[in-house]
């Protein structure tokens, strides 16, 4: 056998390779090893919040525009300069919260197990899909309704300077400040001097 054919045998035989290997990443799932969980629509993270009624993400409508949270406002507690009476209140929304957000997180895991369940032991009919979506959309408006409620009654209790604080503390707010916020791409030094930055 000649070198210069092997060499071309070779180089198909990699081309082959490389193609199926691209056809099956292609096709290959982001769910892939998914399907081992015990609940598919869930991770085990979504389940120990659910179960602990942490806030899940559900009230990024109100903390992303401004709005406090109750659990962040307690932990950040000195730093925002609570009183106790604010405190007092806070924790009582917090508890309530967190008190209502299990329970309709234990029933969202409920429902979602009855939805796998039925996936894995026989499908579904239409009108049984709808039904059971219908009832874990109303859960998870339940659930998330609970967490933003929680944010709603902040701004009753809190002045408008700790809410300024809370933002900032949270990095939702840059200052205007030149001197505190220097462009990326820029020397640090150079932008200072040139803001007259002491």
């Amino acid at each position: 056998m000649n070198t210069r054919f092997i060499a071309v045998l070779i180089l198909c035989v990699i081309s082959s390779y490389e193609v199926a290997v691209a056809a099956d990443s292609n096709h290959h799932s982001p769910y892939a090893s998914e399907q081992n969980r015990t609940i598919k629509s869930l991770s085990q993270n979504d389940i120990a919040d659910l179960t602990a009624g942490a806030g899940w993400g559900l009230a990024k409508a109100a903390e992303l525009n401004g709005v406090p949270g109750p659990m962040h406002l307690l932990e950040m507690k000195d730093e925002i300069g609570l009183t106790d009476v604010q405190i007092e209140s806070i924790d009582r929304v917090f508890n309530e919260m967190r008190s209502d957000a299990k329970l309709l997180g234990k029933k969202l895991i409920l429902q979602e197990t009855a939805l796998d369940d039925k996936f894995k032991n026989d499908v579904p009919t239409p009108e049984e899909l709808r039904i059971q979506l219908a009832e874990i959309g109303e859960t998870r408006s339940s659930l998330r309704y609970v967490h933003l409620s929680a944010h709603l009654k902040m701004p009753k209790i809190l002045s408008a300077s700790q809410i300024d604080s809370y933002n900032q503390l949270r990095g939702y707010t840059v200052s205007d400040d030149p001197c505190a916020n220097v462009p990326a791409g820029h020397n640090e030094e150079m932008w200072k001097k040139h803001n007259n930055c002491g």
